[in-house]
């Protein structure tokens, strides 16, 4: 069944989940607040996608926010009351980019439950490949191994059409439980971004779940 995607963010994540998304009988639409940037990338995606400003009609029923934390803050922030009835995925890893030593979102949160703070009622938020680099998305695989997708939503109808989008695209989705789990999803992906020096991959590596 085709889904129409909402991409907001033309850079190497927008782009990576993009490249797997399109072409899989889903209609994908980018928006960035460059609108060169959306339609140069909608262009290198080919398969009908568009491209447009931020401020431009979001037609995806998925909305997926491809930007750093802050720039998913001001988007949901301007556009939240055009979201209602979409399912929004957060893909966000709210680091102190300065320091590089911790999350900048309080304690007992995170920047999906944050971001579903500041839309409407009833809009699901879901947090999904975070903890995925956009070299690793791009080939769908890590020494032969297919790509983890870590899923958490409270909103069951959301998860599960975000999890047929991504097992879509080529990748494994795990379901990770209810929204909270969005505080340790984004501490593995902080922890991940953190290994990479020791682990001279260069943003290479891939998280697995591996079972019986």
């Amino acid at each position: 069944m085709m889904v129409k995607v909402t991409i907001v963010g033309a850079g190497n994540m927008g782009r990576a989940i993009g490249a797997r998304l399109a072409g899989q009988e889903n209609r994908l639409q980018v928006l960035a607040p460059t609108a060169e940037h959306a339609t140069g990338l909608a262009d290198e995606l080919g398969d009908g996608v568009t491209g447009g400003g931020v401020d431009d009609t979001v037609e995806g029923e998925v909305v997926v926010l491809a930007t750093p934390y802050d720039g998913a803050l001001d988007f949901v922030a301007q556009r939240g009351n055009d979201l209602t009835g979409k399912v929004v995925v957060d893909i966000t890893n709210p680091v102190d980019w300065a320091s590089f030593d911790r999350l900048v979102t309080p304690s007992d949160s995170s920047a999906a439950q944050e971001i579903a703070a500041r839309l409407p009622e009833g809009v699901p938020v879901v947090k999904a490949f975070n903890t995925t680099f956009a070299g690793t998305l791009s080939s769908g695989e890590v020494a032969g191994q297919q790509l983890d997708v870590l899923v958490a939503g409270d909103d069951q109808d959301a998860k599960e059409k975000v999890i047929r989008l991504v097992e879509s695209a080529g990748l494994r989705a795990v379901d990770a439980g209810p929204l909270r789990r969005a505080q340790q999803l984004e501490h593995l992906g902080f922890l991940h971004m953190a290994l990479q020096e020791s682990l001279g991959s260069e943003y290479g590596s891939a998280l697995k779940i591996v079972t019986p």
